[in-house]
């Protein structure tokens, strides 16, 4: 019995250890750490969506493509998802530490096409950055645009919070800003006009764009210089083993790219470019320009050099060029010209060093030149003479920032920053004439020193945390001649400085912070706050600035402006149905915003500050969007209710706009609704609509009239004190796929597209004009004015693109 009872004691006690192990081994937690890299090109991908089963939880892996979580042991099956890539599954038995390396490959899709995609899943629920879209090329979501081209400014002012002044903008609005407080960004290289063809293009390169990021509310602190957003347009990288051709053929439009090995494995390049001929399109939009020409091309070359595994080398360059002639006679400072004709370019380059260290952190050095040419050309009326007026904007930056992201929890970059500013505000030839003088603008210079540093942590599981700081020293250097005034505004004399004497400085601190809480795995609530300054200015007094309007940088009279801007967010989504719901409202305060007085003539102002007045100003609004990412049928609708104010606070009576109170400033529109649906038919067709509509822009009815020498003159008092009608427009888009083999090398689509479906004509200004006779007498009776609208387009614009690739 004894030897009975001691086995059955052993076997109690052997069976007893044994679920003490199985309870401490299954409820022990162990860490799963994934590196995520592009199987190609080996680079780490960021924001990939990891979801694991059965515990229903993920996240999305960080900058440096690394995700890390610890869980429980047992078996798990990974979903890794990332928009332009193959879905990978995997099963992982986690009973230790458990390290693996995913390397994803790209999917087989149209990337001559700009796509628009804002928000990568479940991003908007996991980063502590607010405002923040993300547009992706490698999605094929059809945004129809004007004529069938695929546009990046076009497809942007479909999101919440962004708009443009109509049919023709040269450039975007961005939560109540005007344009020139964007900064537009391409591979690092500003870009100070960012359109063809009287804006109705952006002049980006669409084959080479790989992605594009907004910022609208807690900008990072690496970006400074504008204080409404910042647009970062980035190019693909040129890395590839074998030679690649894309192209396509429009109807204002031809473009080419291609990418191919020069050394194997070491020297990649990527080239792309398009041209546009376009003057036969005016006599059919609007026949009293018959004679109006305008063409134009664009190009980006890209060459990336590995010569190890721990460094790498980009150089890119961008350029553009227009030219455009509007057949209308005018006169401008004793100017008598039978045409105006506008030739601008740009000219950008961009060499970058990415340097990366054993322990997963890195350095990087850009250094980037950026140049502006916009000339105004007048042919003489009755003579061969041309008289030109010509600007340049010449920008230099040297930029190096160290990261580490070693610590998903806890990561941070900082970095320093020197730009300049080298401008000539203009400059006039008057050829073989007489008629005028030569007149060339005193050149304006600066310097910006900057040093910036930004923390993303997150101290819990449900709280996340990304604050930053930027510090600028902002100084105008000699050689420089400044305008001397009394007490009553009087101009008494100048001061002259010397070659790099400091005109004045200025130094500003400039607080990023943004709080992410979690309500759950896939909601979360936001709060955000930045405070940002500008020392550059575009000065125009039209409804979108031309391209030869005139940049400034501050001075001692022309503050630099400052914009605070607070927000708050909530943001939800359905995983089932691959919804998203998110909310946000936002209030800006800025400063020194700056506009012209009243009867303002900017045209060789020598001291242009006698013809500004500097406002304060608010916007504030709310922000709604529903988005559909997967499925057959997707999409997204955003309504904008929002308010863009300014005030002038001028002692002098003639400098008041509106006798200082508040008033719409040109961006000002209270109710903004677009939407954007795409049918995915079947493998060969699909189809897109999208909408678009706003409260009509601010434009400013004539108070009363005067006659002089028989001419009848209205007069404004008041600024914006009216609205043009409502603007809404309907496009649409039809992509044809055909391809009996989809493993051939060559493939091929045709594209359809109708721009303004149901041919509204939206007024994109009110004029005034003489009245002849009784002309339109039924309409304005007795008054020997008129007043008539002007619209862009007068009806739909069909298109038909044919795009190939050769992979």
């Amino acid at each position: 019995m004894a030897g009975i009872m001691f086995s059955t004691k052993k076997t109690f006690f052997f069976s007893f250890l044994m679920a003490l192990f199985s309870v401490g081994v299954f409820s022990q937690e162990f860490a799963l750490s994934l590196s995520i890299t592009d199987m190609e090109t080996k680079n780490p991908l960021g924001s990939v969506t990891v979801i694991l089963d059965p515990c229903n939880c993920g996240g999305i892996s960080n900058p440096s493509g690394l995700f890390y979580k610890r869980l429980k042991a047992d078996t798990y099956t990974l979903s890794i998802e990332y928009l332009g890539y193959r879905k990978e599954t995997l099963t992982v038995v986690l009973d230790r530490n458990t390290k693996l390396s995913v390397a994803m490959k790209t999917e087989e899709q149209q990337l001559s096409e700009i796509i628009v995609l804002a928000k990568k899943r479940n991003q908007n629920v996991e980063s502590a950055q607010m405002g923040v879209f993300e547009l992706n090329a490698r999605d094929l979501i059809k945004i129809p645009t004007a004529l069938g081209e695929f546009d990046v400014l076009r497809s942007i002012t479909l999101l919440a919070g962004v708009n443009n002044s109509g049919d023709i903008s040269n450039g975007v609005s961005i939560r109540g800003g005007s344009l020139d407080q964007n900064l537009m960004l391409y591979e690092s290289a500003p870009v100070f006009n960012p359109t063809h063809l009287f804006g109705l293009f952006s002049v980006f390169t669409p084959d080479v764009i790989s992605g594009v990021n907004i910022y609208q509310a807690n900008i990072p602190a690496k970006y400074g210089g504008r204080i409404a957003s910042v647009v970062d347009i980035k190019v693909k990288s040129p890395y590839t083993d074998k030679f690649k051709l894309e192209g396509g053929i429009g109807v204002i439009s031809s473009r080419l790219s291609l990418s191919t090995p020069i050394i194997k494995d070491k020297l990649m390049l990527l080239a792309g470019g398009r041209i546009g001929f376009t003057d036969f399109l005016f006599p059919v939009l609007i026949p009293r320009l018959k004679n109006t020409k305008a063409n134009f091309r664009d190009s980006t070359v890209k060459l990336l050099y590995l010569p190890n595994e721990r460094n790498q080398f980009t150089y890119t360059h961008f350029f553009s060029q227009d030219f455009y002639q509007l057949d209308l006679i005018s006169s401008i400072q004793n100017i008598v010209s039978s045409s105006n004709q506008y030739d601008f370019g740009t000219s950008n380059h961009t060499l970058r060093w990415l340097h990366g260290f054993q322990n997963d952190t890195n350095l990087i050095g850009t250094f980037v030149h950026s140049n502006y040419l916009p000339k105004n050309l007048f042919p003489e009326v009755d003579s061969s003479n041309v008289i030109r007026f010509q600007s340049q904007i010449q920008y230099t930056s040297a930029q190096f920032e160290f990261k580490d992201n070693r610590n998903e929890s806890l990561n941070f970059y900082a970095g320093l920053q020197l730009n300049q500013y080298n401008i000539n505000p203009g400059s006039l030839d008057p050829g073989s004439g007489n008629s005028i003088l030569a007149v060339a603008l005193e050149n304006e210079k600066s310097r910006e020193y900057s040093l910036y540093a930004n923390l993303n942590w997150s101290p819990t599981e449900r709280l996340s945390i990304s604050s930053g700081l930027r510090l600028t020293n902002f100084n105008l250097l000699g050689s420089y001649i400044q305008g001397q005034y009394d007490e009553n505004e009087i101009f008494i004399g100048t001061k002259e400085f010397t070659n790099n004497d400091v005109v004045v400085s200025y130094f500003n601190p400039e607080p990023r912070i943004g709080v992410n809480y979690k309500l759950s795995e896939n909601s979360a609530l936001k709060a955000s706050y930045a405070s940002i300054y500008q020392y550059i200015q575009n000065i125009y007094n039209t409804s979108t600035p031309l391209p030869t309007s005139r940049w400034k940088i501050s001075d001692t009279f022309i503050l630099p402006q400052k914009n605070d801007t607070y927000g708050l967010g909530w943001y939800t989504n359905f995983e089932n149905s691959g919804l998203e719901i998110s909310s946000e409202a936002y209030y800006r305060k800025t400063e020194n915003n700056l506009t012209y007085k009243p009867g303002a003539d900017f045209f060789l102002s020598e001291f242009i500050e006698r013809e500004v007045i500097q406002a304060e100003g608010e916007s504030y609004g709310l922000e709604f969007s529903l988005r559909k990412n997967r499925g057959k049928v997707n999409g997204f609708i955003n309504y904008t209710w929002s308010r863009s104010l300014l005030k002038t606070n001028e002692e002098v009576l003639q400098n008041r706009i509106n006798n200082n109170n508040w008033y719409a400033s040109d961006f000002d529109r209270p109710h903004t609704v677009n939407a954007t649906i795409n049918l995915e038919g079947d493998a060969y067709n699909s189809f897109s609509f999208n909408f678009t509509g706003q409260t009509g822009r601010p434009y400013s009815i004539a108070n009363g009239i005067y006659d002089q020498e028989n001419v009848t003159i209205p007069i404004f008092l008041f600024r914006n004190n009216g609205r043009l009608p409502v603007y809404h427009r309907l496009d649409f888009s039809w992509k044809i796929a055909y391809r009996k083999d989809p493993n051939r090398r060559f493939q091929s689509d045709w594209t359809f597209t109708v721009y303004n479906l149901y041919g509204r004509r939206n007024p994109f200004n009110i004029y005034y004009t003489q009245r002849l006779g009784s002309e339109d007498g039924d309409v304005f009776k007795g008054s020997p004015l008129g007043a008539y609208e002007l619209s862009v387009l007068r009806g739909a614009l069909v298109s038909i693109s044919y795009n190939f690739k050769f992979l």
